[in-house]
């Protein structure tokens, strides 16, 4: 074979295997590309370990405002959730519960509440704590300073209904100082006793420290002491009858980490 034979063969087989390099390369960064966006759960441990889902959580009406701020705190650290809360008083959302209404989570005020679903719900796990208040018209015209003033027949107190939480904490701290009120109204939740006092339609009432605190300079809240006091605990857990098992299990654990727990903190909760 001559000399300049050799060297066009040469030329053409490093010129070819100069072609395909870019080729190859190219078809791997494709693959790489399809398996990731081909594989939804790889991107849902990236941001966070669970799958994508739409869940709807049940909770009590004291977590109104704090949980708008987790939802969003939620879905922004896990793409494609969509978390939608149902707020009311913990009785309220045990009977729904206890109807199949279709939810992922319940969050109670109470661990009563909560004990009383053992068939409907799985383990509970306690997120935050909380404590009662007394919670006066705006200027405090009775000038209420601690629990036995709400015994005073001039003053409109309202309290919650005994079987809500607060109302079953209000009356346990009430019965344990021997002091009797007799309240204008029993309301269904929290945020009912509270709107009553913004309102002007009642002088005071009893309610938790992070309720009062949104009220801003709406009421006047008078702290009452620890030694008279009741601690408010708020348990966690998935339902059963959720379709989004994983999900849900994952948003209940967020609820206990550091990320969560500032939030929670923030508006005023206490650690569990």
């Amino acid at each position: 074979m001559s000399p300049t034979l050799t060297g066009r063969r040469a030329a053409v087989a490093a010129l070819s295997a100069a072609l395909l390099v870019p080729v190859l390369a190219a078809c791997g960064g494709e693959d790489k590309k399809t398996d990731a966006a081909a594989s939804p759960s790889a991107a849902a441990s990236a941001s966070g370990g669970a799958k994508a889902a739409n869940l709807t959580v049940l909770a009590a009406s004291s977590l109104t405002d704090v949980f708008k701020t987790a939802g969003a705190a939620y879905e922004k650290a896990h793409p494609g959730t969509k978390v939608t809360f149902s707020f009311a008083g913990s009785q309220e959302l045990a009977a729904q519960v206890k109807q199949s209404a279709p939810a992922d989570a319940l969050v109670t005020a109470d661990t009563k509440t909560m004990d009383g679903l053992r068939t409907e719900v799985n383990d509970p796990t306690v997120i935050a704590k909380n404590r009662l208040v007394i919670a006066t018209a705006k200027g405090n015209p009775f000038k209420v300073d601690e629990l036995k003033d709400l015994a005073d027949s001039k003053i409109k107190v309202v309290l919650a209904a005994p079987e809500v939480p607060v109302g079953r904490y209000g009356k346990q701290i009430l019965d344990a100082q021997k002091i009797e009120v007799k309240p204008v109204s029993q309301e269904p939740n929290v945020r009912a006793v509270l709107s009553k006092v913004e309102l002007g339609e009642a002088d005071a009432g009893l309610v938790y420290k992070t309720d009062s605190a949104k009220s801003g300079d709406k009421v006047v809240t008078v702290d009452i002491p620890d030694a008279q006091n009741a601690v408010a605990s708020y348990p966690a857990a998935t339902l059963k009858q959720s379709k989004n098992t994983e999900a849900a299990a994952a948003f209940v654990a967020w609820l206990s980490t550091p990320e969560a727990q500032k939030i929670l903190a923030d508006a005023g909760f206490q650690k569990p």
